[in-house]
């Protein structure tokens, strides 16, 4: 597959179109970076990197034809945490829609959770039926599924102080084992599929790139950083009304469901893909660079 056709990333300003964006362009990759901001700094920093940024909204299907249009592949991600599930799902089937008009031959999904109906967490209920119409539409696409984020571990916008290190061991418990990967790693893991179609075109990717237990990745933390992680209390209501009380949801679910946790699927996909230890040291290597 030659890579140096064009590519349309959608939420290319965001943590998983971003990081889909660099790594299609470190592979050689033409990329059309879509924002609704293109004075972001994100959007800048793509600019300098190669990429074309133009302004689109995923809830505007005509600026989603004009973004679309001479493309190869698109790369599709929302944030229902940001917009509502509901307007999720509107997002997500405009972006299959139009990409299937303007014939566009391998789309990418960034989904989430097991694929099925059921479990009650409204953001995987919503990606279910967004690729439920993909599949109506009979679009060439492949949906990647990473269970959690390393990010999660120290990200401020994802409340990792509370969130993570208080509220989920309460909900989840301490030693249950969790299927991680780099959010960065998921844009490596999107390049490789864009590259080989034939390979994976109509499949559904669950991505792993480490199994640590919340217990585990503490330890890990305190390690590395040489300190524990500092948490604060914060009432599990007040923790939902910042994330529309989806992410206690899942934590629930990971207390009882089953979830792949074998590596060994994305690192024959990816063989690089970082561990928790190895992402917490970049992590603190990065801190250090910004205070000096």
């Amino acid at each position: 597959m030659s890579v140096d056709q064009l590519i349309a990333v959608c939420g290319a300003t965001g943590r998983q179109g971003g990081a889909v964006a660099r790594s299609l362009l470190e592979e050689g990759w033409k990329v059309r970076a879509l924002t609704r901001r293109p004075d972001r700094p994100e959007a800048t920093a793509l600019a300098a990197l190669g990429s074309e940024v133009v302004e689109a909204d995923m809830e505007d299907v005509e600026s989603l034809r004009r973004a679309f249009e001479g493309a190869y592949g698109v790369f599709s991600v929302q944030n229902g945490l940001l917009s509502g599930f509901d307007r999720e799902v509107v997002q997500g089937r405009n972006v299959a829609d139009v990409a299937n008009h303007v014939g566009v031959a391998h789309l990418v999904y960034a989904s989430a959770g097991t694929g099925q109906r059921g479990t009650g967490i409204a953001s995987w209920e919503a990606k279910v039926d967004i690729e439920h119409h993909m599949r109506e539409l009979g679009l060439p696409h492949t949906s990647l599924r990473p269970e959690a984020f390393m990010e999660l571990m120290t990200d401020k916008s994802y409340y990792p102080a509370v969130g993570t290190w208080r509220i989920w061991p309460r909900i989840s418990g301490e030693d249950k084992g969790i299927a991680w990967m780099a959010v960065r790693d998921v844009g490596v893991v999107a390049a490789s599929v864009f590259g080989r179609p034939e390979s994976y075109i109509g499949r559904s990717l669950t991505l792993v790139a480490d199994v640590k237990s919340l217990s585990e990745c503490r330890d890990i933390y305190h390690d590395v950083m040489g300190k524990p992680p500092v948490t604060f209390p914060l009432p599990v209501w007040l923790f939902d009304r910042f994330t529309r009380g989806d992410v206690t949801a899942i934590w629930r679910w990971v207390k009882t469901g089953e979830f792949e946790l074998d590596t060994a699927a994305t690192r024959a996909i990816h063989p690089g893909a970082l561990t928790v230890k190895e992402w917490m040291v970049l992590q603190r290597e990065s801190a250090n660079q910004q205070e000096v």
